[in-house]
């Protein structure tokens, strides 16, 4: 037997139902660009809740000129900083009256282009973008036209907006707060190394080394992907060495959570034997054991500023910065409270 699929109800239905023509359920529907007498209005609105209508959104976007959503690509949302920023952008674009179509590129270049020429299709009123790598497809997004802020630092030549953290400054910030306990011999997991911010944060732990006066340990570097399995083995890597450093900065929070998991199973505990901080931490941070320090984006004022960019946007480049947190735990050796505040 063949499935018989509903038919998919037309304005042409609802204006049979409401006793009119098109043309008018087309002026309710849009609110113009012809007055609608009030009791016609009523019949078609009635019309419209009895048939179960549906605007076709697309369609809606080429006549107007606005699609009422934005597109937001990432590199991957399995990554807590990566979805705790979708989440807030998707609320705060809400209270806008915008609606966020979200693409996950899963770590994969290829996958990312796709999702943008997706999302460009579908006619996107603006699209944030925190690329894969370095290597953005900014041009492609630029001619076509589409309003643009990247969420990640990008090189400033290329003219596009951009909102972002000091990740340098914050990365000197924690390991310096680190260095405070009196450990010397620190190392980093770092993010992949062609990655911009990757390398701002192995600037900022160098930086934070280079004011306490201490040797950098080549071999204490060790690049891996933002992910937990990416923190597990730069941590089986280090294992493997001929000597341990004392601390480590971690590039982020699932490297700091994958890197744990890693010392324990070596019964290595943490900060007894390893001091450990890390970048990028998120709400989770406070309630892993060890409760994680780390520095923090100030997400919601981020999801704000950016949808703020978004809407400003006139085709010229704006560069917005905001602050970052130094939230303490109990993973550096600090002793640790709930109550306790983050520090600027």
């Amino acid at each position: 037997m063949v499935k018989q699929h509903p038919k998919r109800i037309t304005r042409a239905d609802v204006a049979a139902l409401a006793g009119t023509s098109v043309a008018v359920v087309s002026y309710v529907i849009n609110n113009g660009p012809r007055p609608v007498a009030a009791a016609t209005r009523q019949r078609v609105l009635e019309a419209i809740k009895q048939t179960g209508y549906r605007p076709n959104g697309i369609a809606r976007a080429l006549a107007s000129g606005s699609s009422k959503t934005y597109g937001l690509v990432v590199p991957n949302i399995s990554n807590p900083f990566v979805a705790a920023m979708a989440h807030e952008l998707i609320q705060e674009a809400l209270k806008k009256g915008m609606v966020i179509l979200l693409g996950d590129a899963g770590d994969d270049r290829q996958r990312e282009l796709e999702l943008i020429h997706s999302l460009l299709n579908r006619q996107v009123d603006g699209l944030f973008y925190n690329s894969v790598d370095r290597h953005p497809y900014i041009e492609l997004i630029k001619a076509s036209g589409t309003p643009l802020v990247m969420l990640e630092r990008v090189d400033p030549q290329l003219q596009v907006s951009m909102l972002r953290v000091d990740e340098r400054a914050a990365a000197r910030l924690v390991t310096g707060h680190l260095l405070s306990h009196g450990y010397r011999d620190v190392g980093i997991i770092s993010g992949p190394q062609e990655m911009l911010n990757a390398q701002d944060r192995v600037n900022g732990w160098r930086d934070a080394m280079n004011s306490y006066g201490l040797a950098i340990e080549a071999n204490w570097i060790f690049p891996s992907p933002y992910t937990r399995e990416g923190g597990y083995q730069a941590a089986c890597q280090m294992l493997q060495g001929d000597s341990l450093p004392r601390a480590l900065f971690v590039s982020n929070e699932a490297q700091a959570i994958g890197c744990i998991r890693a010392l324990q199973e070596q019964q290595i505990g943490v900060p007894d034997q390893l001091a450990l901080v890390c970048f990028n931490g998120t709400d989770q941070a406070a309630f892993h054991v060890p409760a994680l320090t780390c520095v923090r984006q100030p997400i919601q004022e981020m999801a704000k500023t950016a949808i703020n960019m978004l809407q400003a946007w006139n085709g010229e480049a704006m560069l917005r910065e905001v602050s970052h947190q130094l939230q303490i735990g109990e993973s550096c050796g600090c002793q640790f409270s709930p109550a306790q505040r983050a520090e600027k």
